[in-house]
């Protein structure tokens, strides 16, 4: 039962963050243990999608649906189909001061006893891989400091 809560501020506007993390069908090219992406259905506000996480042995597929709310600034992730027994997730930007504040949060369970015992005492450091990966996609597509900020 991993869950990871976290805030952290960027130099970047909440619409760019926003859209790295919608776009879920590029997370292969900069995401860790991210190695496919497939999208079932995409809508103006929902995409069901494929993900396929590998680590050493293990490779493991699972869909997802993602709602999308560009209003709020909001991205809520849930589980559809795969090896977890429930996965919730979140991300919401808010303006910030200095550019983006992100509130990112992510529960789950895998549903088999091995994958428990293999994954889980990974988790906190996947997790701050993953964010850091979000954070170096940002700089590689807006600048390291914001400069696209005006």
């Amino acid at each position: 039962m991993p869950m990871h809560a976290e805030k952290r501020v960027l130099p970047y506007r909440p619409d760019q963050l926003y859209k790295l993390v919608a776009e879920v069908d590029r997370y292969p090219e900069f995401l860790p243990w991210c190695v496919a992406a497939r999208i079932r259905k995409r809508e103006a506000r929902q995409i069901v999608a494929d993900l396929v996480i590998g680590f050493r042995m293990i490779r493991e597929r699972f869909t997802s649906k993602v709602s999308l709310d560009p209003e709020a600034r909001r991205i809520d992730v849930t589980y559809a189909e795969g090896p977890f027994k429930y996965m919730n997730n979140h991300w919401r930007f808010e303006q910030h001061p200095e550019g983006c504040e992100i509130d990112f949060f992510v529960d789950f369970e895998f549903r088999s006893r091995i994958l428990r015992k293999v994954l889980e005492p990974l988790f906190n450091e996947a997790v701050r891989r993953m964010v850091s990966a979000f954070e170096s996609r940002a700089k590689d597509l807006y600048g390291p400091d914001g400069q696209d900020l005006a």
